[in-house]
């Protein structure tokens, strides 16, 4: 099992994905494990930071699910148990710092068409409803 911890952030309109290049090229909500001793709004704020450049602000968690996948970096399949939470983005200070990573701000009105596991459109959604 693998937690993690992912965000949806909205802004006018716009919705922050990330466009991960490897393993297999994939558009998720920014974020990711939480590492041993970790808190898991501490890796919130660091995984958004790592694949965006973004800080963040006013996190609160909506909800979860489990997703399997496979984890190259670990040479393993995994269970993740995706936590997803609703955040603003505060400010961009920079680039994504993590390797093979892309930032872009895309209509939240298409986003749903462009993420690729069914987790984080549900979650995109249910976000979207409570805004």
């Amino acid at each position: 099992m693998r937690h993690g911890v992912y965000a949806v952030l909205a802004l006018d309109g716009d919705v922050l994905i990330t466009h991960q290049a490897e393993p297999d090229p994939e558009f998720q909500l920014p974020g990711g494990g939480i590492d041993p001793g970790e808190s898991p709004l501490r890796a919130l704020h660091r995984e958004v930071y790592e694949e965006t450049g973004w800080t963040i602000t006013g996190a609160r968690r909506i909800g979860a699910y489990r997703r399997f996948t496979y984890m190259p970096e670990y040479d393993k399949w995994a269970e993740k148990l995706c936590t997803i939470y609703l955040a603003r983005p505060a400010r961009r200070l920079g680039p994504p710092s993590e390797p093979g990573h892309q930032a872009l701000w895309v209509p939240a009105r298409d986003a749903a068409q462009i993420l690729d596991n069914e987790g984080d459109r549900h979650f995109l959604g249910r976000a979207f409803d409570l805004l």
